[in-house]
């Protein structure tokens, strides 16, 4: 697989990363009501490549609780610090703007809040139940953080009824250590485990040329498997300045594909494996999966 760097001197990103730009009157439209309704989201703060497709369809995933995470995960490029506490009225913004953008199937996810002693789950809950009440034929998809693995904060989490809840591993056991903070490879893998034995359709991804072996990343969905995991998405890391941790390698489509086949062959009911995807690109099409 071909190297970022080559005596130390980046080389420029292959074919298969460059990206298609999708501004479309629909993508102006969705901005618009992004702003107007001082909505976060990850298609922004997270510097999303495919943030101009997704927002041309009228698809958007929101980010509550905040854009300042009290984490500092080393591939991530959403904001570090200290948050302003949970705004009340947040889960209804979203709900109207989702009924502004006509959305049938809703992504939420959020920054990590472990300064709140709930970690954010009644937030999420009640964003959930806003979202409800107002779109009432929209299909809900959670993003959640690992919520210390807590099995009454999941709990509360669960009780309000999105239709998936994902959580992502982001990378394979050894190298979890270098990239994320308190994460840990276990407590994300019990959280899942935890939320697939409540009966929740759980999701995960994780992001490959951090330096993983093909051989982990096998693994890796094999863990996510026996966890009780049946979406998985996989895509490659992108570092989004240069205080983050280089990319070791750029993951070729063949390889990608190689993975999804993979994913099958175990067991999963959806995988989607490829260059530019990330955990809520195509969400849709995961829940036709499950639905199907």
């Amino acid at each position: 697989m071909p190297k970022l760097y080559d005596g130390g001197v980046p080389i420029r990103k292959p074919d298969w990363l460059k990206i298609r730009l999708h501004k479309s009157d629909t993508f102006a439209e969705v901005e618009r009501i992004v702003s107007r309704h001082s909505l976060h989201t990850i298609c922004s703060s997270g510097r999303c490549p495919n943030k101009s497709e997704c927002w041309s369809r009228r698809t958007a995933t929101f980010m509550i609780l905040g854009d300042i995470c009290t984490r500092n995960c080393r591939f991530c490029a959403t904001k570090t610090g200290h948050p302003l506490p949970p705004d009340a009225s947040e889960p209804e913004k979203v709900a109207e703007s989702v009924s502004l953008m006509g959305l049938r199937h809703v992504v939420v996810t959020s920054v990590t809040r472990d300064d709140l002693p709930d970690r954010g789950a009644a937030h999420w809950a009640a964003t959930v139940e806003a979202i409800r009440a107002k779109n009432s034929s929209a299909t809900i998809e959670l993003l959640i953080s690992d919520l210390d693995a807590n099995p009454a904060l999941l709990d509360v989490v669960i009780a309000s009824k999105p239709d998936i809840i994902g959580h992502n591993i982001e990378t394979v056991s050894r190298l979890t250590p270098l990239v994320r903070t308190r994460a840990t490879y276990a407590n994300s893998l019990a959280t899942l485990r935890y939320m697939a034995s409540r009966g929740v359709t759980v999701k995960s991804g994780l992001m490959v040329g951090l330096g993983e072996s093909e051989t982990e990343v096998v693994q890796t969905l094999h863990d996510l498997y026996d966890a009780g995991v049946r979406l998985v998405t996989i895509g490659q890391y992108l570092q989004p300045t240069q205080e983050h941790v280089p990319v070791a390698e750029y993951v070729t489509p063949e390889t990608f594909e190689k993975y999804r086949l993979k994913a099958v062959e175990i067991g999963f009911d959806f995988c989607a494996s490829a260059p530019l995807v990330r955990s809520s690109y195509l969400a849709d099409e995961a829940l036709k999966a499950i639905k199907a």
